[in-house]
């Protein structure tokens, strides 16, 4: 990691008390939290919204882990690839078609609302705008509070993996790279072109 990580005993009593509250709710101080409580006004903001779109957001559980995902695809951040991998299959994100979205290509979904999540999604993060017939479908799908929500998520887990990548905050050493295009914290070869939809 670029920054050093702060000890204990060097936390001051604001640093101490956002330390509890992060342990308190995701088991342990690590990764971008590492980062985070450097600047521990910034930690106290970022981790409550970090919590309601993980945890408390109106949509499922699987979706959350997905747009962390395809967030973490976006920016090639690593480290929440291999740290949700696990956790988005086994909400129910298949496999294969997470297996083709770090391999730059087009997935197939059985489920509608993976495939209006993933199209709203990847307009959003790909194109920066949203078109009006993905929209309305998403909105249908997910409702008001929904589309905000994915949003949210879509901010919050960018500027996560921006922190991640931007502090080389330490790759699991157990996981294989990913990406094909990405090692380390670089690209080694440039990013394909999408294939199209089937």
């Amino acid at each position: 990691m670029r920054l050093p990580v702060l000890k204990q005993a060097e936390f001051s009593a604001r640093q101490r008390e956002l330390a509890a509250r992060i342990a308190g709710k995701r088991g342990q101080v690590r990764g971008p939290f590492l980062v985070w409580l450097h600047s521990p006004e910034l930690c106290d903001r970022v981790e409550a919204l970090g919590a309601y779109v993980r945890y408390d957001c109106s949509l499922p559980d699987k979706l959350r882990e997905f747009s962390i995902l395809l967030t973490a695809r976006h920016w090639d951040a690593q480290h929440s690839w291999n740290a949700h991998l696990d956790k988005a299959i086994a909400a129910g994100i298949p496999a294969a078609a997470l297996r083709a979205i770090a391999e730059h290509q087009h997935p197939h979904f059985d489920s509608v609302d993976e495939q209006v999540f993933y199209d709203f999604c990847m307009e959003m993060l790909e194109e920066h705008f949203v078109s009006d017939a993905t929209f309305t479908a998403a909105l249908r799908q997910f409702g008001n509070q929904g589309v905000v929500d994915i949003i949210g998520c879509l901010g919050n887990f960018s500027m996560l993996a921006m922190c991640l990548n931007a502090f080389q905050v330490d790759l699991d050493p157990t996981r294989a790279p990913p990406y094909p295009d990405v090692r380390g914290f670089g690209r080694i070869a440039p990013r394909p072109a999408k294939a199209p939809a089937t």
